[in-house]
C-alpha cells in the first residue's frame, strides 16, 4: 500500500513539474509583461564606458587626407588653375575609394567652429613664422577677405578612416586686391588647427627658399617622422620648374608625398599634399 502512494506521489509530482516547464515560463512573463506594458518605469544604471575609439596618428591623417585631395578637384592657386585649365574636367570624377565633401553641419564639440577658424589660422601663420617656414611679412587672415569652408575627408571602405579640415581661400570678392603677402588657400585640421597645405604670395624669390629647412621645420610642427626625398628624375612633375618633393610614411606600406614649390613672377611659396 505505502509502495504504491509512493508511486502514485512521484507520478502526480513528475507531471507536475512538466506542466510547469512547458506553461511556467509563458504564463510568468505574462504576469510581467501586465506589470510593465503602458507604464514607465525608471531605473538607475551605471555610466557605460565611451568604448575603444581608433585615433588616426598623424602620418595617417596626412595620408587620408592626400588620397582625398587627389580624388577630386585640386585645389590650386590661380596660376597652377590656368595651367590645368584644360584638364580640369578629368579631375571633377571620383577616384578610387576616398571621398572629400563639403560638410555643412554645424561642427562637433571637438571641431574649430566657423567663428575660431580664423584665430586658428592666424596662430598657425605665426608658428611658421617663428619656424622660419614664412617671412614676417605674410599678412594675417580676416573674415571679410576669406571663404571658409568645413570638409570631410573620408576612406569610403574604411569609415574610421576619416579627418575633417576647413579650406580657407582668398575670396573671389578679392579678386582686384592686392594679394601681397597673403595667404591664398590652406587646409588647416578642424581638430588641431595646423596648417596641412597652403599657398602664400611672399616676397621671397625660389633662390631665397631652403626647401629641405622648410620640409624639416614642417614635419616637427605636424608631428610627423624624418621626410626622404622623393626620387625622380622627371622634370614634369609640376608646373613650374622650381620645386623639390618628399616622401613620408602614410598607412601600411603607403606614403605620402609633400612638395615645396614656387611659382615664379607671382611669387608664391607652396606647400602641398599628393599620394
Amino acid at each position: 500500500m505505502k509502495y504504491r502512494l509512493k508511486i502514485t506521489v512521484f507520478i502526480l509530482f513528475a507531471l507536475t513539474s512538466m506542466v510547469l516547464s512547458i506553461w511556467g515560463p509563458e504564463a510568468l512573463a505574462r504576469y510581467q509583461d501586465k506589470g510593465t506594458l503602458n507604464e514607465i518605469h525608471a531605473s538607475t544604471v551605471e555610466d557605460a564606458g565611451e568604448g575603444y575609439s581608433y585615433k588616426l596618428n598623424a602620418n595617417e591623417k596626412l595620408y587620408i587626407l592626400s588620397r582625398c585631395l587627389d580624388s577630386q578637384a585640386m585645389p590650386e592657386s590661380e596660376q597652377n588653375a590656368m595651367l590645368h585649365f584644360g584638364d580640369a574636367a578629368s579631375y571633377q570624377e571620383w577616384e578610387g575609394s576616398y571621398a572629400f565633401v563639403a560638410n555643412y553641419r554645424s561642427p562637433s564639440g571637438k571641431e574649430i567652429t566657423d567663428e575660431q577658424i580664423y584665430e586658428t589660422c592666424n596662430k598657425a601663420i605665426d608658428v611658421l613664422k617663428e619656424a622660419g617656414i614664412l617671412p614676417e611679412s605674410v599678412k594675417e587672415v580676416a573674415p571679410a577677405s576669406y571663404d571658409a569652408i568645413l570638409y570631410s575627408a573620408i576612406d569610403i571602405l574604411e569609415p574610421r578612416n576619416n579627418i575633417a579640415v576647413w579650406k580657407l581661400s582668398l575670396s573671389n570678392s578679392q579678386k582686384n586686391a592686392n594679394k601681397e603677402n597673403r595667404l591664398i588657400d590652406a587646409y588647416i585640421g578642424a581638430e588641431d588647427g595646423k596648417l596641412y597645405e597652403f599657398y602664400v604670395r611672399t616676397p621671397l624669390l625660389w633662390e631665397d627658399i631652403d626647401a629641405d629647412y622648410v620640409i624639416e621645420e614642417w614635419s616637427s610642427y605636424m608631428g610627423l617622422g624624418a621626410p626622404q626625398p622623393y626620387e625622380s628624375d622627371n622634370p614634369l612633375l609640376e608646373t613650374t620648374p622650381f620645386f623639390k618633393k618628399y616622401v613620408f610614411s602614410g598607412m601600411g606600406e603607403e606614403r605620402t608625398i609633400v612638395t615645396v614649390g614656387f611659382y615664379e613672377g607671382i611669387n608664391e611659396l607652396f606647400l602641398k599634399i599628393s599620394h
